[in-house]
């Protein structure tokens, strides 16, 4: 059998993927802060997030004394026939739930679902364990709250970059409890699944400030943990995934594992490469991007039937 990154990368369009490549040639490639004065600065020149119409109700969910605040997304046409837990981006350390405002509402109507998104608590101020603790709370939740509050028991999560990790490591939480089936699916693009330097992939990143931010606290050799670095997690059980990266993104290989090891513990997994693109790409103005974000909403509505 001849294996090749090639024949995992979807077929879109080739004009989509020279204007990707060009895109990308006339921007300046993005780092992330190398210290929490950087870390400050960056939250401080962060754009607030562009209003949407009708905006989300804003509310604060409490669960075994854990208080969590969520931004809820009604479609505007008729009552949801699903619900998605929607955990943001940002390397744990930056970003609010209101960054997927947008994303949130477009998929609320697009798909009439009901969207949650989570305002987890971020590192280093609240490091690991907060950040999961608080999709956890948020998740059980949903699966208490989702029939009596908005007439459904069909359930999906997702998120990009840390919010990715973050769902899949609530999803292991949930399969722990004995009641991860009452998820139908998860949307993961580009997460970081090896948070420990201990694999290829995972030594490609170890230098970065968000991990100090986000585990520092861990000893190197406990970084392995399945709720740190999914990577290393028993994996069976879990919902069917789907796994959006780009070619070019320095999480490939992480992503490229994670498949392998959910493909490899028996679960329904899809894995999409785009080619000529980077880490975050879904949320940069390309047709690319477009394309693919408008997969993964056919991914999820498949999955509310």
């Amino acid at each position: 059998m001849r294996f090749a990154l090639e024949a995992l990368f979807v077929d879109v369009p080739a004009e989509q993927v020279t204007a990707a490549r060009e895109f990308y040639r006339s921007r300046v490639a993005g780092r992330g802060p190398a210290d929490f004065a950087e870390l400050e600065e960056a939250r401080t020149k962060k754009p607030a997030p562009r209003a949407v119409v009708p905006p989300p109700l804003e509310e604060t969910v409490e669960v075994a004394g854990v208080r969590v605040p969520v931004r809820i997304f009604l479609p505007a046409d008729g009552p949801p026939r699903g619900a998605y837990l929607g955990i943001h981006g940002g390397g744990f350390y930056m970003g609010t739930a209101a960054q997927g405002d947008e994303r949130h509402r477009a998929l609320a109507d697009a798909l009439r679902i009901a969207v949650i998104g989570v305002d987890y608590r971020l590192a280093p101020e609240h490091p690991w364990p907060a950040a999961p603790d608080d999709c956890e709370a948020v998740a059980l939740w949903l699966i208490e709250q989702a029939e009596t509050r908005f007439g459904t028991t069909r359930l999906a999560i997702g998120g990009s970059s840390a919010g990715a990790t973050l769902a899949l490591a609530t999803l292991l939480r949930l399969r722990d409890r004995g009641v991860v089936d009452r998820f139908a699916g998860a949307a993961l693009r580009f997460g970081t699944y090896d948070l420990s330097a201990h694999t290829p992939s995972g030594r490609l990143i170890a230098d970065e400030y968000f991990i100090q931010a986000y585990v520092g606290h861990v000893p190197d050799g406990d970084r392995t943990l399945p709720d740190i670095s999914p990577l290393y997690a028993d994996l069976t059980g879990l919902p069917p995934a789907l796994l959006v990266v780009g070619a070019e993104d320095i999480l490939l290989e992480d992503n490229l594992a994670m498949a392998g090891r959910l493909s490899a513990a028996g679960n329904d997994v899809e894995l999409r490469v785009y080619p000529a693109s980077p880490h975050g790409f879904t949320g940069h103005p390309t047709a690319l991007a477009a394309t693919a974000i408008d997969g993964v909403n056919s991914w999820l509505s498949n999955r509310f039937g």
